[in-house]
């Protein structure tokens, strides 16, 4: 049995990173297991690309710790990055190298000497070789990001905004590439704000506020959790503080029309509904995005 089967993927405990006095993440406690495409969300600013740079070492904790496949992210980080692919949110390589020269040169960092892998993703993704690569635009630069984490077929990818900058078609492709990647035995550590990206390829998903994780959950229970999306119209706009019960959030009247979450006991909810001139009610399971942002204003309580 390989360390990569013995040990989680990603492991951290109380990982910790201030700059100065201001806090960038604080206790992270995550555990990644092998073969899953694992979620990381939250809003701009809450800490993602901090996480991710602390565990490749590209950020020194604070405090805590975090090991990738068994080995300590400080001390044995050399030895991490040849396992691992990295997609930044934002690009910057060597703007004098054309396309096949730069990749090449980040091949050779993996020991990768065969351009087949290269010639084959850069198809895929309709990448020119040729190019210089100060001449692309930021979405075939990003492109040319892709192809540098996958090249090496790395045991974990770990993306930060990996759709940033592409076309909807690339976005579809590279997921398509992500599954397949993943169907092969590679770890997918997948950071994202646009909530619907992570909803159709992640199995579970951790929940960032604040540089704290506030909730990991399955995406399929996190979606079958209590909370509803209720609609109502009514026969006459309602009173002030009818739909003050637990349970009643985001609540949003205009005129006889009115829609809130709600995640407290099925019968407050019937009683309420039952007390009101309800002339139509529509409940539906609610979006990703609007269970996050529920979690992200209640701190994952709710």
């Amino acid at each position: 049995m390989t360390d990569t089967a013995r040990h989680p993927a990603i492991e951290t405990r109380g990982l910790t990173k201030f700059y100065s006095k201001t806090r960038g993440i604080e206790d992270v406690d995550l555990a990644v297991e092998p073969g899953e495409i694992f979620g990381f969300i939250g809003p701009n600013g809450a800490g993602k690309s901090t996480t991710i740079r602390t565990l490749l070492s590209l950020l020194r904790p604070t405090r805590g710790e975090g090991r990738i496949f068994g080995l300590d992210i400080v001390r044995d980080s050399k030895a991490i990055k040849r396992r691992v692919g990295y997609l930044p949110a934002e690009v910057n390589y060597y703007d004098r190298l054309r396309v096949g020269e730069l990749l090449a040169y980040s091949a050779r960092f993996y020991g990768v000497e065969d351009g087949g892998r290269t010639r084959e993703l850069a198809e895929r993704f309709n990448v020119d070789l040729e190019r210089d690569f100060s001449d692309l635009s930021l979405g075939n630069k990003k492109k040319v990001a892709v192809l540098a984490a996958l090249l090496h077929s790395p045991e974990l990818l770990i993306l930060d905004e990996p759709t940033g900058g592409l076309d909807p078609l690339v976005q579809a492709r590279l997921t398509e590439t992500l599954r397949e990647e993943n169907a092969r035995g590679t770890t997918v550590f997948y950071s994202s704000h646009v909530l619907s990206e992570v909803q159709k390829i992640c199995g579970r998903v951790a929940i960032l506020k604040g540089g704290r994780v506030v909730g990991v959950e399955e995406i399929s229970s996190l979606r079958r959790k209590q909370l509803k999306r209720v609609r109502l119209s009514l026969a006459k706009p309602p009173e002030p503080g009818a739909f003050d019960i637990d349970g009643v959030h985001d609540l949003e009247v205009k005129d006889r029309d009115c829609r809130f979450l709600f995640d407290g006991r099925p019968g407050d909810l019937l009683a309420l509904l039952a007390g009101m001139p309800v002339t139509d009610v529509t409940l539906e399971e609610p979006d990703l995005e609007e269970i996050f942002l529920h979690f992200y204003r209640e701190g994952g309580e709710g």
